[in-house]
C-alpha cells in the first residue's frame, strides 16, 4: 500500500490554517511541482513559499517527512495553507491532477498501523482523543495512544507464551517426567496473570464513565429545590424554577465537568402521588432515571420516606439551607447563596467517579471483551493444570488466552475488527 493518497487534514470551513496531506511513494516529487521552493527539501522543516492550486496560488508552508520517520511510515508531505474551504479544495484537486488519489476515511492512520507505527489500541486511543467530550476522555485516550494497554497486553502475552512453551515441552518429551513441576509452575504463573487481568477488567466501569459521562439523578419531593440545584451545578439557568410544586413534569438534563470528568445531570419530577396522568408519567420517568443512574443526589426533607434504588450511591443533601436546616443530611446547601455547592461537586466526583480512577484507560468494549476472553481461558488453563488434566487440553486454553490478548495490539485481530475501527475515522486522518 504505497500508492499516493491525498486529503484535507483539517476541518472544513473558515479558519486560520488548512492542511492538505499526501502520503505514499512520490509525495515529495508531486509537492515539488506545486511548491515554489527550488533545491533540496530537508525533512521536518517548514518552508515558506507559494502553492500552485490550479486556478490560483496561495502563500503558505510546505513540510516533508521522510519514510519511515513519518506518521504513516511512508513519504509524507503537508501543505499548510490559509484557512478556507475553497483554498484547501483547490490544492487538493491540484494533487489529484498531478497523480494522487483521494484517501479513504482513516487511510492515513490505517497505513500507520500496517507499517507498524501504531498498534490497534493506539489507533483507538487517537480516535478517543479526537471525539473526546471531556478532558478526562482526552487523558484516557492519550494513555491508549501511547501504547499503555498494548504494553500491558504484550507483557501478559509473553507470560502466557512462557507457560505454553513449558506445557508443549511436556507434551513433546513425556519421558522426561516433568509434568508435576510444569503444572505447578504454570498454575503459579497463571494465578499471577489472572490477578493482572482482574485489575485491568476492573478499570472498565471507570472507563465507561470517562467515555459516556457519569449519570446523576436529582430526586426529592416536589418543590425540594431540584431545579434550582441543577441550575447552580451547571452555572446557568437550564430548568424552570417556580414555587409551585410539580412544575417539573419531564426530565430536564444538563452537562458539566468536575475535575475534567463529564457529569450528565437529570432534574426529575417531584416524587409523590401524581395528581393527574401527566404528572404520574413524569414520576414514572423520574423513577426510571434513578434506576439507571450512576449516582443519586437526594434532596431530603424532614420526615421523607422515599424509597431509593438499592446498590446505587446516594448523596443526601439538605437544600435551601439559607431558609431551613435539615436533619440527617450529609451536605447542607443553598442554590441561592452557593453555600455547599462546591462541597457537593467534590462528593459527586468521589462517589460517582473516584480519584483512584484517574489513570483508567480501558475505554472500548472490544478491549473489555478481549480481556474477559483471556481471563476465561487463563482460568480454564489454571484449573486444568491444578487438576492434573492432560497437558494437551489446557495447552489449547493457553493458546486461546494468547490470541485474545493479541487482539489488543491488533496482532491477532480479524479483518472485520480492523475495518470497523478504521471506518470511524474521517477522510484526512
Amino acid at each position: 500500500m504505497s500508492d499516493l493518497i491525498s486529503a484535507i487534514a483539517t476541518a472544513q470551513g473558515k479558519g486560520g490554517v488548512s492542511i492538505v496531506r499526501l502520503s505514499g511513494e512520490g509525495a515529495l516529487a508531486l509537492a515539488a511541482r506545486m511548491f515554489s521552493r527550488k533545491g533540496e527539501y530537508v525533512p521536518n522543516v517548514l518552508y515558506p513559499g507559494t502553492v500552485d492550486c490550479g486556478s490560483f496560488t496561495d502563500y503558505g508552508m510546505c513540510v516533508y517527512f521522510r519514510a519511515p520517520r513519518s506518521f504513516t511510515g511512508e513519504e509524507v508531505v503537508e501543505f499548510h495553507l490559509h484557512g478556507g474551504r475553497e483554498i484547501a479544495r483547490g490544492a487538493l484537486e491540484r494533487t489529484f491532477a498531478l497523480g494522487a488519489r483521494l484517501a479513504a476515511p482513516g487511510e492515513f492512520t490505517r497505513r500507520a498501523y500496517l507499517n507498524g507505527k501504531l498498534s490497534l489500541s493506539a489507533v483507538e486511543g487517537m480516535g478517543e482523543m479526537i471525539g473526546a467530550q471531556s478532558s478526562a476522555q482526552v487523558r484516557a485516550g492519550y494513555l491508549l495512544y501511547t501504547e499503555k494497554l498494548t504494553a500491558e497486553g504484550k507483557r501478559l502475552q509473553e507470560t502466557v507464551k512462557e507457560c505454553l512453551a513449558g506445557v508443549e515441552a511436556d507434551v513433546d518429551f513425556p519421558e522426561e517426567d516433568l509434568s508435576a513441576d510444569t503444572r505447578e509452575e504454570v498454575a503459579k504463573k497463571l494465578a499471577s496473570i489472572g490477578e493482572e487481568l482482574g485489575r485491568l477488567l476492573g478499570q472498565y466501569r471507570a472507563g465507561r464513565k470517562i467515555r459516556s459521562g457519569v449519570n446523576v439523578a436529582l430526586c426529592g419531593r416536589p418543590n425540594a429545590g431540584k431545579s434550582s440545584l441543577l441550575n447552580a451545578l451547571l452555572g446557568y439557568d437550564r430548568a424552570i424554577v417556580s414555587e409551585t410544586p410539580g412544575t417539573t413534569r419531564d426530565l430536564v438534563e444538563g452537562e458539566t465537568e468536575i475535575h475534567g470528568v463529564l457529569f450528565r445531570i437529570t432534574d426529575t419530577a417531584g416524587l409523590r402521588e401524581g395528581t393527574d396522568a401527566v404528572e404520574r408519567e413524569g414520576i414514572r420517568r423520574a423513577e426510571n432515571a434513578m434506576r439507571s443512574a450512576d449516582l443519586i443526589v437526594y434532596l431530603k426533607e424532614d420526615g421523607d420516606g422515599i424509597v431509593l434504588p438499592e446498590d446505587t450511591p446516594v448523596i443526601t443533601v439538605g437544600a435551601k439551607c439559607d431558609l431551613i436546616r435539615r436533619d440527617n443530611c450529609e451536605i447542607a446547601l443553598s442554590a441561592l447563596t452557593g453555600e455547599g455547592i462546591a462541597a457537593l461537586k467534590e462528593r459527586m466526583y468521589e462517589e460517582g467517579f473516584g480519584a483512584e480512577n484517574e489513570g483508567a484507560y480501558l475505554l472500548e468494549e472490544r478491549h473489555y471483551e478481549a480481556l474477559r476472553e483471556a481471563m476465561s481461558a487463563v482460568s480454564a488453563a489454571k484449573r486444568g493444570a491444578e487438576g492434573g488434566l492432560p497437558a494437551e487440553l489446557y495447552a489449547e486454553d493457553l493458546r486461546r488466552a494468547y490470541t485474545a490478548l493479541g487482539t489488543l495490539s491488533g496482532e491477532t485481530a480479524s479483518e472485520e475488527i480492523i475495518d470497523e475501527i478504521f471506518s470511524r475515522f474521517c477522510v484526512g486522518k
